[in-house]
């Protein structure tokens, strides 16, 4: 008797499930996949000394905790990967008026953590609202460019800036400087990705320089950090110099899992300090194995969303990869030490629930906006054009 051999996702296959497999990109699903595992994995490597530097007797407390952020976050990054362009910007705007709306409320209910309010807390859980109101801002401005270009008489150009604009006045009141400098540059990315004049670009560019100049003198600790690096020979540069000398102890191929030294004195070594943690254990190698992941990320997902012919596909898509692009870079950066330190994790590799999730939220967006549709993609496009701006 012939016997039959069937596959799980046959192309033929017309569930939901399958076409999303033939449909998604599966180099980026997978190439997220390893960003996760190694978040996680790292956390093991983490853990056990952040916990005795807070004086919590659960060894891998915060390992745990990280496995069901990463599974989580692996939920919704495929539920919202499966959603259509109408969809994801359907999605986006509910996660946007709620997340502000708990941005608004922050000064009365938040919770209140190194100088700053940025999170609300519950059942032993910390949430912080902007992580999900980052991806919302960059698909709904993207969705009001697109729909300004078509000439048609919406305001989508007045619109995405008063998204933006209340945006950036909710995370200055908290202070959150680094977040507010995030989506500058994603929101700038997407402005000049939808085709708008060069002199409209130099004109956002040069407010956007003056804004954050005019940081160092309104935010004392901003102002504390910039003399930080600019002058550590006359400020407490601990935690910058704690993390130096854990990458250079790695040195090549690193210490050994498990066995980092230098990592029990850095302090929030398993947040915003995860990457000395693999560099001292792991070495430069994986060091820039990692660095090359998040190249790979980031510029397939570009290469991508420039392949497709919908306006505002290609502008929400590749804004939400250089926003995941330069949150790991500025990690990276401040862990070499390279620009001022600033609390910002490593998408998918910091412990961090809200982090962990938005991420997810944000991959997930992107790749729903990369699937293959016909007539997605096209020899020619408007975005190229640019459009109505013109």
């Amino acid at each position: 008797m012939a016997t039959q051999t069937t596959h799980a996702f046959a192309r033929t296959d017309r569930t939901a499930i399958g076409i999303w497999w033939w449909t998604t990109d599966r180099w980026l699903l997978g190439a997220t996949a390893i960003l996760v595992t190694l978040g996680v994995l790292l956390s093991f490597a983490s853990s056990p000394a952040a916990a005795q530097r807070i004086g919590i007797d659960d060894q891998f407390h915060f390992a745990l905790r990280m496995c069901v952020f990463a599974s989580a976050s692996a939920v919704i990054l495929l539920g919202t990967s499966m959603l259509s362009p109408k969809g994801v910007r359907r999605v986006a705007f509910f996660i946007y008026v709620a997340s502000i709306a708990v941005m608004i409320a922050l000064p009365f209910i938040g919770h209140n953590a190194k100088g700053a309010t940025r999170w609300v807390q519950f059942a032993g859980f910390t949430l912080q609202p902007s992580e999900f109101m980052k991806p919302a801002l960059i698909v709904l401005v993207s969705w009001m460019f697109a729909e300004g270009q078509k000439g048609e008489g919406v305001p989508g150009v007045s619109i995405a800036f008063l998204l933006y604009a209340i945006a950036v006045a909710l995370l200055l009141i908290q202070p959150d400087v680094g977040q507010t400098v995030l989506i500058t540059v994603a929101f700038g990315a997407a402005f000049w990705m939808a085709g708008v004049p060069i002199s409209w670009i130099m004109g956002l560019g040069g407010v956007a320089v003056a804004g954050l100049f005019s940081t160092y003198f309104l935010f004392d600790h901003v102002h504390a950090r910039v003399q930080k690096f600019l002058s550590p020979d006359q400020a407490d540069t601990h935690q910058i110099t704690r993390a130096a000398e854990a990458i250079h102890a790695g040195g090549l191929f690193g210490r050994g899992p498990g066995e980092g030294v230098m990592k029990r004195h850095v302090p929030d070594l398993h947040t915003d300090f995860i990457y000395s943690v693999a560099a001292e254990e792991y070495g430069l190698v994986f060091s820039l194995a990692l660095i090359s992941l998040f190249a790979f990320v980031v510029v397939r997902g570009m290469l991508k969303a420039m392949k497709l012919s919908d306006t505002f596909e290609q502008v929400a898509a590749a804004g939400l990869f250089v926003l995941v692009g330069q949150q790991a870079m500025i990690n990276i950066a401040v862990n070499l030490n390279m620009i001022p330190t600033k609390g910002m994790t490593l998408p998918f590799i910091s412990y961090g629930g809200s982090s962990m999730l938005a991420m997810g939220l944000t991959l997930g967006l992107a790749l729903a906006l990369l699937r293959k549709r016909p007539g997605a993609y096209g020899p020619s496009s408007d975005f190229m054009q640019g459009g109505a701006f013109h």
